[in-house]
């Protein structure tokens, strides 16, 4: 029987993905040409953010990867992938900035990160047993365990829904800090922020995908029950 739903849902979702994935690739590689007038480097501008943020114990380091940069609360560093930290563009700053703006949040309590960090280990789970729990129960005809699929599969629509303002705050805590500490100038400003406001694309993607997802498996659930 073909899967109506999942062409309904899911593959206008992962189209979306795929666009949101071209975009922000393609807005980054258009602003990683355009360097800074003031030559600052994407790791000296993050160190520059994390020393007036009183985080001078957070190194900045260098990863390998393209457009791997992330702060990683555990090692409470922030990593910085090839293409972007010895880079002097406007692309890379914005980049190396929001995720100074995560360092910020964590040492500030911001909530929304708390709540995103509490959901990663049911996520994880739900993640990767979510939909093969629903699509066993309901070759077998198990409406509890598709129910468990469902359940878990919420955390994962939890997860990426609460990633929406972490994530743009953490844009928005840089793009204040690039301004007020005159890092970039005004047409700089302007081409960061698209970089950053491509990126944010992505996590509306994930959670448009999430939420085709789960709405599948419920209406795969409602069929099966009748």
């Amino acid at each position: 029987m073909i899967d109506v739903y999942y062409l309904i849902l899911v593959v206008p979702a992962l189209l979306f993905s795929v666009w949101a994935s071209f975009r922000v690739n393609s807005t980054f590689e258009r602003y990683s040409r355009v360097a800074n007038l003031r030559g600052l480097t994407a790791a000296q501008a993050a160190r520059m953010i994390l020393d007036e943020n009183g985080l001078v114990h957070v190194p900045v380091e260098q990863v390998s990867g393209h457009l791997s940069d992330h702060y990683d609360p555990k090692a409470n560093v922030i990593r910085l992938s090839a293409s972007v930290y010895s880079s002097t563009s406007v692309g890379a700053i914005g980049v190396a900035a929001h995720e100074c703006g995560h360092a910020v949040q964590y040492a500030k309590g911001y909530f929304p990160i708390k709540i995103r960090a509490a959901l990663i280990p049911i996520t994880n789970i739900g993640s990767n047993a979510a939909i093969p729990l629903a699509v066993i129960g309901l070759f077998l005809g198990f409406g509890w365990l598709v129910d468990l699929g469902i359940l878990l599969f919420l955390a994962v629509v939890a997860f990426q829904l609460v990633t929406l303002p972490v994530e743009f705050n953490a844009s928005r805590r840089a793009m204040e800090t690039l301004e007020m500490q005159m890092y970039l100038n005004a047409e700089e400003l302007a081409g960061a922020r698209k970089v950053l406001s491509a990126a944010a694309m992505t996590y509306v993607a994930a959670l448009v995908a999430a939420v085709a997802n789960l709405l599948r498996l419920m209406a795969l659930r409602n069929r099966n029950s009748r």
